[in-house]
């Protein structure tokens, strides 16, 4: 009897262990981890960042943010002077007097301005009128001769204007969509002329709707004599379409468009074409239609231009890429503009995916020498090649190194010189980018920018002066003017981050660990509470996107927030980014290491990074991690959970496309190749539901018509066919991003690493409140 009263009381006390309140964060924690959103954050840094206006003249302006409201600077680099455009005093106080009310030296009421032809007076808006300032004789008057005067008149200008019309080189023509035809405007005279009579739906001109882009704005060339266009007739009329409705009282709302899938037997399809404007003439392209691919990206228009042609300066000649439906093979052709005959000139076909670079197509035709600057990544890294265009044969190899070149910036034909941006060259950290120069025979290689860190550079019109701003995630950013040549002319910008640093505010640690294979690095960065006590142990968060298409962390300057990172951490969790293995921006070898197998998601480096960080700090409590993304992010997630069930407890999985093969056809056929190749069935999440252990949380806005909400919803019925507790977030009018709910989100994003990851309960529907940074308001 005895041994069972003390086993009874054993139990009771497990029990009432079990049920103790937990610990309860406040409604004052979250208020501390929302001063650390961006928006919070940006407000406090001063001096950061330099966006140069560039005149005819070489000279430029910009507007800065200081302590106490913002000013406008103008900068002389042939002089290497840096003064003010006006003075902001005599300009407030005439101000104040025009309008009967008072204005501040150091917040005036505009954020941008432009100078007359003569460069005598500035151009600016201000309380509904259009104002004309003198600074020599400190004279404001009212302009009203600018066809920027606001007001009824100019709103309904602007409504009735073409906005989605591409403006030809010499400002005489804009082109546009009408009727599913091509045709042109007059910008002077504003008479218009249908160039296209054959266009009908799904079988259109110029258009940009395949998978989730979706645009009115016609996708074309110009030549540079304003006479012809590049472009294409796209066919769709047999791809498959995409579905959604809206949530409303009443009937939904259908939404219907052309979105093709992995496997499917027909996809869309571009029929090139160039257009004369004498006649008008259409001339189609001697070739079979192309897939709609490019070498940059999934689609063909991601610069907001027709990608992968290059007109030659007399319109005679249009060079231009085809790219295979699975990215793998790239024909390089020459097209005569007058007949339409095409002629090969090289292709190169890789063995995965082939990419002309990161943020720039890397190639250009050079008429003038009948030659190719090519990039390749060949030797297994992203280098520049020159080929004959002749012979279609390789002259020799440009750039060479472990090291990869990123954009191709500008190409000096005159003095054959290349100017690039690389990554790879910095120890420190091999994704930071620098400015290079070589000449087209791989000799007189330079880093023109060869501060520690990554850099920006903006050139003049002339490409004679440049605006480097360079920075690091834990370093502020720096911004200097050179000379093309490197030559560094004048610091213009430091920035000030003391009022940042006096909230609390501090940088993520940069991190270092080793890939799954035990000898490759990654990098990445952590943040840790700003009170951080080093003899504690701390739940891990796992920020992930995988990509390959990009990155965990992505941008490597200085940021003060990167998503919620900093603020989750704020309530007592370690957040770390690791940018795994075939993510780009290293070797060809490293990005390739998940393709045809995409569920690996990096999460063998993501797994055994975290274990190595918790060695090196020793505050990291690696039997409490969780997981978020979003996206490519929830997709890991989602995978995360299911496979590795015993390391990730708690997951959150946002607008994940969990099955690629209920993603659009461009995205998973390049990273993943065909599906007649792969087993896109062994990768799918739903497969997997029935393994998971911990905590989910899967979310999806129900009109995201990039990745459709099809994919989380299968992951649902998985998890309910094997009797799993889950939770569910659904935004039922809200695209990929969840727009206006973007905070409510990450509410629920805290509320559950805090309840399930943490142990604690969180204070009951805390809103999140963002405030606008005040020197950028309009008063």
């Amino acid at each position: 009897m005895r041994k069972r009263i003390v086993l009874f009381f054993s139990s009771v006390l497990a029990l009432q262990g079990y049920a103790q309140p937990r610990t309860v964060l406040t409604a004052r924690d979250y208020e501390q981890a929302q001063r650390f959103m961006g928006a919070n954050t940006e407000q406090f840094i001063d001096r950061s960042g330099v966006r140069p206006n560039w005149l005819p003249d070489e000279r430029f302006w910009y507007r800065i943010l200081t302590a106490t409201g913002s000013e406008f600077v103008l900068v002389d680099p042939t002089k290497g002077t840096r003064t003010a455009p006006f003075d902001h005093q005599k300009l407030a106080v005439a101000l104040s007097e025009a309008m009967s009310r008072t204005y501040d030296a150091a917040k005036l009421p505009f954020q941008s301005f432009t100078y007359t032809p003569d460069r005598q007076s500035v151009l600016f808006q201000a309380g509904g009128k259009s104002w004309l300032y003198n600074p020599q004789r400190n004279q404001l008057m009212t302009d009203t001769t600018s066809s920027a005067v606001s007001g009824s008149a100019g709103r309904r200008s602007m409504r009735e204007g073409d906005f989605n019309e591409v403006p030809s080189p010499d400002r005489k023509w804009g082109a546009y969509i009408k009727d599913y035809n091509l045709w042109v405007r007059n910008l002077q005279t504003g008479d218009r002329l249908q160039l296209t009579t054959d266009g009908v739906k799904d079988f259109g001109y110029a258009t940009d709707n395949a998978g989730w882009r979706s645009s009115d704005r016609a996708v074309l060339a110009w030549s540079p004599d304003s006479k012809k266009i590049a472009t294409f007739k796209q066919d769709q009329r047999e791809v498959s379409d995409m579905y959604l409705v809206t949530t409303n009282v009443g009937k939904p709302t259908l939404k219907q468009w052309k979105y093709p899938l992995p496997g499917d037997k027909v996809i869309p399809t571009i029929q090139r074409v160039i257009i004369n404007l004498e006649g008008p003439k259409v001339i189609t392209l001697q070739i079979p239609a192309d897939p709609h691919r490019a070498t940059l990206s999934d689609d063909i228009s991601s610069s907001g231009t027709f990608d992968d042609v290059n007109w030659t300066q007399d319109g005679a000649t249009l060079a231009f890429v085809s790219t295979s439906r699975d990215h793998k093979q790239e024909k390089v052709r020459l097209a005569d503009a007058a007949t339409g005959a095409v002629r090969e000139v090289f292709e190169e076909t890789v063995a995965t995916q082939f990419e002309s670079g990161w943020g720039a197509i890397n190639w250009r035709y050079l008429a003038g020498t009948n030659e190719f600057i090519w990039f390749s990544e060949r030797d297994d890294w992203g280098h520049l090649y020159l080929y004959d265009a002749l012979t279609g044969r390789v002259k020799n190899q440009i750039t060479k190194g472990n090291w990869l070149v990123t954009r191709l910036l500008r190409v000096d034909e005159k003095k054959r010189m290349l100017y690039f941006m690389a990554v790879g060259r910095q120890e420190a950290n091999p994704y930071f980018g620098q400015l290079c120069q070589v000449g087209f025979d791989g000799k007189q290689f330079a880093v023109l920018t060869p501060e520690p860190g990554n850099h920006q550079v903006t050139f003049s019109p002339s490409g004679n002066y440049m605006v480097d701003t360079y920075s690091a995630p834990d370093v502020p950013p720096v911004s200097v003017v050179r000379t093309l040549a490197g030559k560094l002319i004048t610091t213009l910008e430091k920035a000030d981050i003391s009022r940042l640093t006096a909230t609390g505010w501090r940088p993520p640690t940069p991190i270092r660990v080793k890939a799954h294979d035990g000898k490759t690095d990654l990098y990445g960065l952590m943040y840790t509470p700003s009170q951080l006590d080093p003899t504690k142990k701390y739940p891990v968060v796992d920020y992930i996107y995988p990509g390959p298409q990009g990155g965990s962390v992505g941008n490597w300057s200085f940021s003060t927030a990167r998503k919620d990172n900093q603020a989750l951490a704020e309530l007592g969790f370690i957040v770390v980014e690791i940018e795994g293995t075939s993510n780009p921006l290293r070797s060809k070898s490293f990005h390739d290491m998940s393709y045809g197998n995409m569920a690996e998601n990096t999460l063998p480096d993501q797994i055994g990074g975290i274990r190595q960080l918790a060695s090196q700090y020793t505050y990291l409590d690696t039997n409490r991690v969780g997981i978020w993304g979003h996206s490519g992010g929830g997709f890991a997630t989602a995978t995360a959970m299911f496979r590795y069930p015993d390391f990730f407890k708690v997951g959150i999985s946002e607008s994940g496309n969990h099955d690629n093969r209920n993603y659009e056809d461009d995205w998973g056929e390049r990273y993943n190749g065909l599906a007649s190749a792969v087993d896109y069935e062994a990768q799918a999440n739903q497969n997997y539901a029935k393994n998971l252990k911990g905590k989910l949380m899967l979310a999806h806005g129900m009109m995201d018509n990039n990745v459709p909400p099809s994919n989380t919803l299968l992951v649902v019925e998985a998890l309910q066919k094997a009797n799993k507790d889950f939770d569910l977030v659904l935004f039922p009018n809200s695209a990929h991003g969840f727009g206006s709910y973007s905070n409510y989100m990450a509410r629920r994003r805290w509320d559950y690493f805090v309840k399930h990851l943490q142990g604690a309960e969180p204070p009951r529907e805390f809103l999140i409140v963002t405030t606008p940074d005040p020197r950028n308001l309009i008063r």
